[in-house]
């Protein structure tokens, strides 16, 4: 970490821990805003790649902080966006500390108009295009190339990869408090498929295909047909899904019980093959689109 971040870090920590003293307090207002600068320009993360991590991935419990110290210091404002000929085109309240980022051309983000919003704090790199409506929260990091696609939310914290394709309608938690726990993280080249919910800090490796409809949470199992091994978080890791895997809703049998005696089953996510060269060449009409 350089000087400058270990001052800033320095700084939240200490206006975090006065609580409602920070409130109204100059100096926790300009930390706070140095810290939402360096989210949006993808400086600093709520967390980042660590090759020495269990996970692979370091979280920046302080960053987190720092996010929730904005939530603090900021008081219900009203806000809205003006058209070249001085319309309002969006109206909305929020904590002035978060106000809805404006881009230019020059920041080579796409945003097609219909009513997506990404919010202050939040970082999307060149080459990324959102289809409306689609959300990006504060302190997640949306990397080259990704697409958001109609209905898609990329929640607080989450950490998105080069080349990911959102579908419509996929849902990617967001986490802001414990602090110190793991967002969801989506690395480079995945298709996360339309209906899609990825929670709890679930790790989704790279190149991996979630099928339309795929459900992962920490108390979710997965069942690697290929394999023959069942997918657990445990209380040090979150539910991982392996680089390349091709995962798509299941069920299995309930066993025992009213539920056996009914012939009921349950949901699960099942890996039921590892991405090739035929899963490679399905996805390429995406690069077309962008």
């Amino acid at each position: 970490m350089t000087t400058e971040l270990d001052d800033l870090k320095a700084r939240i920590e200490r206006h975090f821990a006065a609580g409602g003293a920070a409130v109204g307090d100059k100096s926790a207002l300009a930390a706070f805003r140095e810290l939402r600068a360096a989210l949006e320009a993808g400086t600093l993360r709520s967390a980042e790649p660590d090759a020495a991590a269990a996970t692979g991935w370091r979280v920046n419990a302080w960053v987190k902080r720092g996010i929730l110290l904005g939530f603090r210091l900021g008081t219900l404002t009203e806000m809205s966006g003006l058209a070249p000929a001085g319309q309002t085109i969006l109206s909305f309240v929020d904590k002035g500390t978060y106000p809805a980022r404006r881009f230019s051309p020059d920041d080579g983000v796409r945003i097609v108009p219909g009513g997506s919003s990404v919010r202050s704090g939040a970082y999307v790199a060149r080459g990324v295009v959102m289809m409306p409506p689609a959300y990006v929260n504060a302190g997640a990091y949306v990397d080259e190339g990704t697409m958001v696609d109609s209905h898609a939310l990329v929640g607080s914290c989450a950490q998105i990869g080069k080349r990911v394709h959102l579908s419509a309608a996929a849902q990617i938690g967001g986490v802001l408090e414990p602090v110190n726990a793991s967002p969801v993280i989506i690395e480079d080249d995945v298709l996360v498929g339309g209906n899609t919910g990825v929670y709890e800090g679930t790790i989704v490796r790279k190149r991996a295909v979630l099928a339309a409809g795929t459900i992962l949470t920490r108390g979710t199992p997965v069942y690697d047909v290929v394999n023959g091994a069942i997918l657990k978080a445990t209380a040090q890791m979150p539910l991982v899904i392996p680089e390349g895997a091709v995962v798509v809703p299941g069920s299995r049998a309930v066993t025992g019980g009213y539920g056996k005696q009914m012939g009921l089953s349950v949901y699960t996510p099942v890996i039921v093959k590892y991405r090739d060269e035929k899963t490679d060449l399905s996805t390429t009409l995406e690069e077309v689109l962008r």
